[in-house]
């Protein structure tokens, strides 16, 4: 399923002006708050109207300024999981199912039970939301989503307020329900943990404009700027002066925080050039080499893939427990950052 949106839609305070061209089966619009995410998916769910631009699903145009096309959300065949599941209160998982079904006028009860059956809801069937966890009102939620066959699934932080287990086994359950459909995914999220988790395409927001877009692996190893750098959150970006460059043996050598570092040769680029050097947390390492340059350690804490070590300067490494086991405030450690880990940008 092919999606091809450009949306514009402006409002007293904010202007949202987005362009989204994928055809991977799971698309992150990402993003801090504010950034246009969920304006987006509501204007390609239709319950928001852009002011100009072209929505088109597959051959179906959904949403065209020019020709003043705008198809209501109930005929678009997509399915919009919001934050708080949205549940009808007064039914039973049975019931959501079914009321689902009959809209879509799509499914037939043996459907209906085999999604029952997918998702575990057997057990489930007879209760109402109110009786059951958020996880078991997630699973719910999910099931009746596709039970209206959608063409497109829109997911808004649906793992807003869930523990670290529970994010795991949504998830666990969104990879097996891409399986099923042939929907297209989009996923809004603030937290790029969850881009790692689902996202094929991935769609950086901010301030309401697309800074950057592409497949998941190339934008995150390969930011556009120093804007999509600083806001990926995983990159220390330094200012940095090009010092030499041999396109023969792919060397540069960078000066950067007082010191020169070896990266790979920068196409495009000459000698004297000015910008900033970006290497991901995870690339700076301890080194014993008495050659590499030497920083001092301004705090170390634990976090979910080891520890966060906060250096002078602003930099960031990634470490194991172990390495960090002797490192506190005030020592000097020194550093290493692979060559092909360097990356260099002039804006």
């Amino acid at each position: 399923m092919k999606l091809e949106a450009k949306i514009k839609k402006t409002l007293p305070a904010f202007q949202l002006e987005t362009a989204i061209q994928a055809e991977a089966g799971a698309i992150v619009l990402w993003g801090a708050s504010g950034a246009g995410k969920t304006m987006t998916l509501n204007c390609l769910a239709g319950f928001t109207r852009p002011d100009s631009g072209r929505i088109l699903l597959g051959d179906d145009l959904l949403f065209d300024g020019a020709t003043n096309v705008h198809v209501p959300p109930q005929r678009r065949h997509c399915a919009y999981l919001f934050q708080d599941h949205a549940l009808f209160p007064h039914m039973t998982v049975m019931e959501n199912l079914n009321f689902a079904a009959q809209v879509s006028r799509n499914r037939s009860k043996q459907k209906i039970k085999d999604i029952l059956e997918a998702f575990e809801l057997n057990e489930l069937a007879s209760r109402k939301p109110a009786q059951m966890s958020g996880g078991q009102q997630q699973r719910a939620a999910l099931a009746r989503a596709l039970a209206t066959e959608p063409r497109m699934l829109l997911l808004d932080e649906p793992t807003q307020g869930l523990d670290a287990r529970r994010k795991r086994s949504f998830f666990d359950l969104l990879r097996q329900t891409r399986q099923r459909t042939d929907a297209l995914i989009l996923l809004v999220t603030h937290d790029l943990d969850e881009c790692f988790e689902i996202g094929e395409y991935l769609c950086l927001l901010d301030s309401g404009k697309v800074i950057q877009a592409g497949f998941k692996d190339d934008v995150l190893a390969k930011p556009a700027s120093v804007q999509v750098a600083r806001s990926l959150g995983i990159y220390n970006v330094v200012p940095a002066e090009i010092e030499f460059l041999d396109p023969g043996r792919n060397l540069s050598r960078l000066r950067m925080l007082g010191a020169a570092w070896n990266g790979s040769y920068y196409p495009g680029h000459l000698l004297g050039d000015k910008g900033f050097a970006i290497f991901r947390e995870t690339s700076l390492r301890l080194s014993r080499d008495p050659k590499d340059p030497a920083l001092t350690v301004a705090a170390a804490k634990a976090f979910s893939r080891g520890v966060r070590l906060q250096l002078e300067d602003g930099l960031a490494a990634v470490i194991s427990e172990t390495e960090a086991r002797d490192l506190r405030a005030g020592v000097t450690v020194r550093v290493h950052i692979p060559p092909a880990d360097i990356g260099f940008l002039s804006k």
